[in-house]
């Protein structure tokens, strides 16, 4: 028995690893749709951080998700009239989404967000390399 037998027993009866793959990301992701939700709502630093992580774990599993349901696709034997009424809309479907996901988590890695509280402070230094009397908060 091998390890993965050890601790999941189903998993040796499974054509492919695409139906253990694909809820790591479904969860991730609704998990980061929710959590920046109530970010916009009630603000907060740490929730803002929870979700933009949860978007990322989404992003990096709906990588193996879509990887293993193009092995699957190619590996699981259908009847041609399961496979046109079923797994095509599927596939669809599941390349529309992971683009969304590769869209939602480009924009989240380049507009990232900062934490508010404890920001640096910025010092604006003129031509003679003098610092001004007071210091300019940095912002975005």
């Amino acid at each position: 028995m091998t390890l993965i037998g050890k601790f999941l027993p189903g998993v040796q009866h499974l054509h492919n690893l695409h139906p253990l793959t694909i809820h790591f990301p479904i969860a991730f992701l609704m998990g980061a749709g929710l959590l920046y939700g109530l970010s916009w709502i009630w603000p907060n630093d740490k929730r803002e951080w929870a979700a933009y992580w949860l978007l990322l774990l989404g992003f990096w599993a709906s990588i193996a998700a879509v990887a293993t349901g193009f092995y699957a696709y190619s590996e699981v034997n259908l009847s041609k009239t399961v496979e046109r009424p079923l797994t095509s809309p599927h596939m669809c479907w599941m390349v529309v989404t992971f683009l969304i996901t590769i869209g939602l988590t480009s924009w989240a890695i380049v507009d990232k967000h900062f934490p508010r509280t404890g920001r640096r402070i910025v010092f604006d230094y003129n031509a003679d390399g003098n610092a001004l009397s007071r210091p300019i908060r940095y912002s975005r």
